[in-house]
């Protein structure tokens, strides 16, 4: 199911086709509320104290709804709210008022002296604000800024971060900093925006089922709801060369890390075999290095890997650019379909990558923004957005497709002629080395258990920022945590994940 990135207006539209049908108000606020709370379950990892913030339209009614399921859980719960006179209230949030204060005399919600993790739910407003915040307002949100910047609290934004704008993600001065944004029904173009991205965080997309999506769209979120059907599950007596020969360039000397994280990352996506090929001063090193599961090959020159049969090429980590002109030639000429990082790219951007136009197979680029301004210099002066489409653009008429990866907070995955796809799942602790080798496997991986390049991308993606969460490792992840986490990430995937 693709869950599409929509306009403000794009969603009211929605919103009243989903009414004119027959869905009630209330039934809507009760399914946004209770996955709101599914959301603070999944990423915080025990009942937590939790303060609600909450606004006087809807907004705040769909943050009541959270608050009362997260009661019921077990959660310490306080309410804040803009407008402490109920009759001031949108008639349905106070309904949910009245039903959160029933419930609050339960005893639930007596003191604990047991340490909790702190939890803000930002439903202060929604996406139909605009404008600067109006001094109320900006009083609470500076409160929620304070709190989450002094106790170590994980801020809930609801629908949207308040203080964003919803259409353009321009962001007052005093927007509220949400570690987690759950989107209701579809994201929002505010929301994927490049200046958004340190107030939105980590995006999650609540699907409503009520929700239509429009048959045409431009750009989409990447989610277990549009990726868990891309890889099916294995058939039981299915065996190895059902899921991809991977054959991977990589590792220099002083650089044979890469090479192992990338054929990490394949053989922890599920790939079949996997083969490292190496040049003769590095491959007695890797040969020791390597999995055990990894076969490792010397080679003379890496033209030689078209002599083998393989499903799919991996090239670049660690790979330095000595061998350019093999490197050039394989871009080029070689069939399968290329995962090309690191110097590969380098190596395509210095010998112009027009190279690409002629390739004869599909590929798949993966650039860090340091090497997508080698690849395409223009980008300097444009948006991500720009940037991939753009570029893409370039090779409408390719010969075969391109595919590319663009790497960031909110990664970009754009092909000419298919939407935009932009990943949900991520942490701040992958900005570290060696993450871009484990994603170069995993997507090589994916492409040879029959994904698509485009395909590859976005469940590739997915799979290591939501490893890189469940690894829970803080400030200290590394890439090996990551890999050694995709094995459960692909079990997460089936499940009602966000």
């Amino acid at each position: 199911m693709s869950l599409p990135v929509l306009s403000p207006a794009e969603m009211r539209r929605i919103e009243a086709q989903t009414f004119s049908s027959g869905v009630t108000a209330d039934h809507l606020m009760e399914q946004v509320g209770r996955r709101v709370a599914q959301a603070v379950a999944q990423f915080v990892s025990a009942q937590p104290n939790v303060t609600v913030y909450y606004g006087k339209g809807h907004n705040g009614g769909d943050a009541l709804v959270a608050a009362r399921y997260l009661a019921e859980a077990g959660c310490h719960v306080q309410l804040r709210p803009q407008e402490s006179d109920p009759a001031k209230l949108a008639p349905l949030t106070a309904a949910k008022l009245y039903e959160f204060q029933s419930l609050e005399r339960t005893p639930l919600f007596q003191f604990s002296l047991d340490p909790r993790p702190t939890v803000i739910l930002d439903g202060l407003l929604g996406i139909g604000a605009t404008g600067p915040l109006r001094e109320d307002i900006r009083a609470l949100t500076r409160e929620i800024n304070l709190q989450r910047s002094t106790s170590n609290a994980q801020v809930f934004a609801i629908d949207i971060p308040t203080g964003l704008d919803a259409g353009t993600g321009a962001a007052d001065p005093d927007c509220v900093i949400a570690d987690i944004t759950v989107a209701a029904g579809f994201a929002k173009t505010g929301l994927v925006a490049d200046s958004a991205t340190p107030f939105v965080g980590r995006l999650a997309v609540a699907d409503l089922p009520d929700f239509r999506a429009p048959a045409t769209f431009d750009a989409q979120t990447a989610t277990p709801a549009s990726l868990a059907g891309l890889l099916p599950r294995r058939n039981f007596d299915s065996h190895k060369t059902q899921y991809g020969r991977v054959a991977i360039i990589a590792g220099s000397p002083g650089f044979t890390g890469a090479a192992i994280l990338c054929a990490t990352g394949a053989l922890r996506a599920g790939a079949g075999l996997v083969t490292l090929y190496a040049t003769e001063d590095i491959q007695p090193i890797l040969a020791v290095a390597a999995p055990p599961e990894v076969m490792v090959h010397p080679v003379k020159s890496y033209v030689e890997v078209l002599e083998q049969k393989h499903d799919v090429l991996a090239i670049g980590p660690g790979l330095g650019k000595e061998r350019a002109d093999e490197i050039l030639y394989l871009v080029e000429f070689a069939e399968p379909p290329i995962v090309l990082d690191a110097d590969a790219l380098n190596i395509v951007a210095a010998h112009g990558p027009d190279v690409l136009a002629r390739s004869a197979g599909p590929r798949l680029l993966t650039p860090h923004p340091g090497e997508m301004l080698r690849l395409f210099p223009e980008s300097k002066a444009l948006s991500r957005l720009d940037t991939a489409t753009q570029f893409t653009a370039r090779f409408a008429q390719s010969r075969s497709p391109i595919t590319l990866l663009l790497k960031g907070a909110r990664t970009i995955v754009h092909q000419h002629g298919l939407p935009v796809s932009y990943n949900t799942t991520g942490h701040p602790a992958m900005g570290t080395g060696g993450m871009g080798d484990v994603l170069t496997g995993v997507c090589a991986a994916l492409i040879g258990q029959h994904l698509s390049p485009y395909d590859a991308a976005r469940l590739g993606a997915w799979l290591c920022g939501h490893a890189a969460e469940l690894s829970r490792a803080s400030d200290s992840l590394t890439a090996l945590d990551v890999a050694h986490s995709l094995g459960p990430s692909l079990s997460h995937l089936r499940s009602n994940y966000l």
